[in-house]
């Protein structure tokens, strides 16, 4: 398969700056060899030589510029007559979503792996019409901000100092699919899988990461993965920092009036002094520094020698009746600096669904069933993790001093015209 000319592979998309240079055909013939070459990586996975083809055409029509990343535009964007083809490596040819899943976790460690990383768990809302689509239910939907018929997509991604991309993905069942097990093997969900909440599926999501050697420094997440004990445990165990929102209602052990006991988050926060807030930036946002005032206050725990527990408090310059809430579990000697750029980091993680679902089709998917749904979300990841090594390879050289082509997908894309011609 050729990877120049109108059905080749896309760029590299510039989202942090531009440089306003146009990339070379050498560029161009760098990052087709760059693709092929994770390709390669993840082919051994695939029982059939027709399906390690066709794996790099899903792969090259999710970068490409089509404008719906449907099986007819991903079958047209390479040259193919029908859909049938990529209809099949969604669902009848014989591959395991999971071992490509632990492939990508390794090709991110092995390119942007980095002892400051982040792990962020979040979900997303797929909306779909009809009940046939594998875990489709009346369910609320952040994406939408109300109540949809829709799938949701639990995430966990990682944000380096050189990049942010996916490493993981479960599916959310609402338990009116897990109490109805035709509906199940109609689905194809296998008849192992049960009910598990949201948080659930990040401690296995969370584990499968740590446990592949991903480095991390801090775990944090919303207050839906916050607010559960149970996942706070688990890291506390394995020793794993973090800080993860919770309600102005989460019960939490202090020491204050009364002695100690638990109180709500709320409560605790309620006497602090003025001297006893900071001024600081939760990271750069589109109108600049995102400036909050900030505090936190020790939690009483059981001694555990170089850890410490704090509440941290955010409070709105706009407004400050309006606060938000974070359990911290961390390294005694963790900043009041260090906890607020964590908790600043969590939005990373939208910033990867949003750009997975505009540059690489997360959302785009025409498959109903179990394993076409992780297969087309798991070569979706891997598509948003290629953009994104390669454009960090990208700023290394230029750093270097390296000439190094960057530019939007759009540039990308005319200048592979051009060397086509």
């Amino acid at each position: 398969m050729s990877l120049r000319g109108e059905g080749g592979i896309m760029m590299v998309q510039e989202r942090q700056g531009d440089s306003g240079s146009q990339p070379e055909v050498e560029d161009v013939d760098g990052w087709a060899v760059q693709l092929q070459d994770l390709v390669d990586r993840i082919g051994h996975h695939f029982a059939r030589s027709e399906a390690r083809a066709r794996v790099l055409g899903y792969l090259t029509g999710l970068l490409s510029s089509i404008e719906r990343k449907n099986g007819w535009q991903l079958a047209e964007a390479v040259g193919d007559r029908n859909p049938y083809g990529m209809q099949h490596l969604l669902g009848r040819a014989d591959w395991d979503a999971d071992a490509v899943r632990d492939e990508l976790q390794t090709y991110v460690i092995d390119h942007l792996g980095d002892p400051a990383g982040i792990l962020v768990v979040d979900e997303t809302g797929f909306l779909k019409k009809g009940k046939k689509s594998v875990g489709v239910a009346r369910q609320y939907s952040g994406t939408a901000g109300r109540v949809e018929n829709c799938q949701i997509g639990v995430f966990l991604t990682y944000a380096s100092p050189t990049g942010r991309t996916f490493l993981d993905r479960d599916l959310y069942l609402h338990k009116e699919w897990t109490q109805d097990r035709d509906r199940c093997r109609e689905a194809g969900v296998p008849d192992d899988v049960e009910f598990a909440t949201k948080p659930q599926l990040a401690i296995r999501m969370l584990e499968r990461a740590l446990d592949a050697g991903v480095p991390a420094a801090w775990v944090t997440g919303d207050e839906v993965y916050g607010g559960d004990r149970r996942l706070r445990l688990v890291l506390e165990e394995r020793q794993q920092p973090f800080v993860l929102a919770v309600k102005s209602n989460e019960p939490v052990w202090s020491d204050g009036e009364g002695g100690v006991r638990q109180r709500k988050a709320a409560a605790i926060t309620a006497g602090l002094n003025a001297d006893e807030w900071q001024r600081l930036s939760a990271g750069e946002g589109t109108k600049g520094p995102r400036l909050y005032d900030w505090a936190r206050v020790r939690l009483v725990r059981l001694p555990d020698p170089g850890w410490d527990h704090w509440l941290l408090v955010r409070r709105s310059l706009a407004d400050p009746t309006e606060l938000a809430y974070y359990v911290v579990f961390g390294h005694d000697d963790a900043t009041l600096e260090e906890l607020v750029r964590v908790a600043g980091t969590r939005w990373t993680i939208e910033e990867c669904l949003e750009a997975a679902k505009g540059e690489v089709g997360l959302d785009e998917y025409e498959v109903r069933k179990w394993d076409g749904w992780y297969r087309h979300i798991t070569l979706a990841m891997l598509a948003h993790a290629y953009l994104t090594v390669t454009q960090a390879t990208a700023h290394a050289g230029v750093k270097k001093g390296i000439v190094t082509g960057t530019g939007s997908m759009t540039t990308y894309q005319e200048r592979q015209r051009a060397a086509s011609r």
